[in-house]
């Protein structure tokens, strides 16, 4: 188990596709055990691969109910088949920095997936366990949060990253 490196925007591997998995083996078991450290350690409460700079549909989400738990699922492969209701709550993200911002999201979703073992998982989540879903499986379609704000807050926001990139240097 080990800390990745979490990509930020604009890195091109947040744009990517990922790729489905078909290989339920260590490889996979250690990528996930990584992914759940560099989560935890963020701290966040949903990674998708490719945050990490691994264009692969795998993404882990926070399911603790108390501050010092530990406890997560991991989704392979995650569809989204149905959504109903919708919310407007605040959101932001590991991968972009600096941003908060209001974002309409499904109330409640139907979800099929694969576990860590390749087991079909097939659920409803609702409210802020779905948000964070529909959000790492945005991730993994090439779709960041902040695609979903207004042109006008985007720029603000492209604007804003700009000058934070350039006092960096």
């Amino acid at each position: 188990m080990a800390l990745r490196t979490i990509i930020t925007y604009p890195h091109p591997v947040l744009r990517q596709k990922a790729e489905p998995i078909t290989d339920f083996d260590q490889e996979l078991i250690t990528l996930v055990e990584d992914m759940a450290d560099t989560m935890y350690h963020a701290p966040g409460v949903g990674l998708a691969a490719n945050q990490i700079g691994v264009a692969r549909q795998v993404v882990v989400v926070d399911r603790s109910a108390a501050d010092n738990e530990r406890s997560f699922i991991t989704l392979i492969n995650p569809v989204i088949t149905a959504g109903e209701g919708s919310v407007v709550d605040d959101e932001g993200c590991l991968s972009v920095i600096e941003c908060y911002s209001k974002v309409k999201r499904f109330q409640k979703i139907h979800v099929t997936a694969l576990d860590i073992d390749g087991n079909v998982l097939d659920f409803d989540a609702e409210d802020r366990y779905a948000r964070i879903i529909q959000h790492e499986v945005d991730h993994l379609l090439g779709t960041l949060f902040i695609d979903r704000l207004s042109s006008l807050k985007r720029a603000l926001y492209k604007k804003k990253l700009k000058r934070l990139l350039q006092e960096e240097v």
